[in-house]
């Protein structure tokens, strides 16, 4: 049976929070992304941004699957090679991002720009998802924050383009 909305809703902010990830750690990400386009921007606002981004069903299902296949790859329970690779989070993998990129498309090409950006220099929560120390495994769930960031970040654009020009 499909979950209503607000269970969807309530699982993806519940495994959020039992991965590690707070709401203020992704606030933070989007800040970081753009701080340097929008004048005394708070976290505050940041945060109701992503708030936003987890109401839409298109992001609670990527955090359910990603979330499952990183708790499958904790487990052993993938068949090889693919738990080598998600357990490793190999590289050249790549489906990781691809799924995240679901996210990002809810808020135009902004998005991805942003995406990318945040990914390749992994920033605050990200850098301790991706330090593959320990025995959890993140391989999607850093690539999810990074995407619901970087949507948070890209509505928040949308909302003020009067103000989405390089602070002087």
């Amino acid at each position: 049976m499909v979950k209503s909305s607000n269970e969807l809703h309530q699982k993806a902010l519940e495994l959020l929070d039992k991965r590690g990830v707070k709401l203020t750690d992704i606030a933070e990400l989007v800040l970081f992304l753009q701080t340097p386009y929008i004048k005394d921007l708070t976290v505050d606002e940041c945060l109701a941004n992503v708030e936003a981004v987890l109401l839409k069903r298109e992001v609670q299902n990527t955090i359910l699957t990603g979330v499952q296949l990183d708790i499958l790859a904790e487990q052993n329970a993938l068949m090889n090679p693919l738990q080598d690779i998600i357990t490793d989070d190999e590289g050249l993998y790549g489906i990781d991002e691809i799924l995240a990129l679901s996210i990002v498309n809810v808020y135009g090409s902004i998005g991805f720009t942003n995406y990318g950006y945040i990914d390749k220099i992994k920033p605050g929560i990200l850098a301790k998802l991706n330090s593959h120390e320990g025995d959890e495994v993140h391989t999607f769930m850093d690539d999810i924050v990074g995407a619901i960031a970087a949507a948070a970040a890209s509505r928040l654009a949308h909302a003020n383009p009067s103000q989405s020009e390089l602070v002087k």
